[in-house]
């Protein structure tokens, strides 16, 4: 092993073996770590405690949260060269932001080219880049999916039902049906609770406990007593859908 160079540097990884790996490999290159943390949580805990190295390895995703989240709480002044296992369709964002990004399994050729990097950065005393908001994007949970069809049985057979085809869903003697503009009822299996979870919050309203309705479905508003509304549908008929009083002032901003 090579005469141990002064640098500060720490590794930030949930994954002990693999901390203890990425030591042994920047330690033969001749550098020595000075610490090693394993969480979101003890790593603010350090930084708040500690002066800042001149130098992190850092993991993306750790056992209680993405690495990100140390930088909501502590202003880092350190350089950073990310380790990650993720595809390399996110990686774009480090090679604007950071130093550099090593993919697991880190390999030791890759290892001292990123650190020869970064002291040449250091020794021109170039000023450190790095858009945390920009590079957090890139591994933000994509946009939800929605529900978009139900199955239903009838008899024996299957129907399959698309969620343009539906007016309503409504609860009844402790079941849920869908009622669709062709004027049919069918059971389903899930509550209208986890109905509102499923679909699109700004395509469908829980106006009461009863009744979950999207807004394509509404043909008129009528006020109706006690400060509610009442919602005429196009087919629906069984009996009155009303806005609860507790929903209407959300309904009509719902509506806009």
């Amino acid at each position: 092993m090579q005469k141990s160079q002064k640098m500060n540097i720490i590794i930030i990884e949930d994954e002990k073996p693999a901390a203890r790996l990425l030591q042994r490999k920047v330690e033969h290159l001749g550098f020595k770590i000075t610490k090693m943390l394993h969480s979101v949580e003890e790593s603010i805990a350090w930084f708040s405690a500690n002066p800042h190295p001149d130098l992190i390895f850092l993991d993306i995703q750790l056992s209680d949260g993405l690495s990100f989240e140390i930088f909501e709480k502590i202003k880092i002044q350190s350089a950073i060269i990310f380790t990650t296992a993720y595809d390399e369709y996110a990686l774009r964002a480090f090679k604007l932001n950071s130093i550099d990004y090593l993919l697991k399994p880190i390999d030791e050729d890759e290892l001292k080219v990123a650190i020869d990097k970064f002291q040449i950065q250091l020794s021109r005393k170039e000023p450190l880049s790095l858009n945390f908001e920009q590079i957090r994007s890139m591994f933000a949970p994509t946009e939800k999916v929605y529900k978009s069809r139900f199955t239903v049985k009838i008899g024996l057979q299957l129907k399959i039902i698309n969620i343009d085809e539906i007016e309503c869903f409504f609860s009844e003697n402790k079941g849920t049906y869908i009622h669709t503009f062709d004027n049919r009822n069918y059971l389903i299996d899930t509550a209208l609770e986890i109905l509102e979870d499923e679909l699109n919050a700004k395509k469908w309203f829980r106006i009461s406990r009863k009744f979950l309705i999207p807004i394509a479905s509404v043909k008129e508003i009528v006020v109706y007593s006690n400060s509610r509304l009442k919602i005429i549908l196009p087919t629906y008929k069984e009996e009155e859908v009303i806005v609860s009083r507790e929903k209407v002032v959300e309904f009509k901003n719902w509506m806009a």
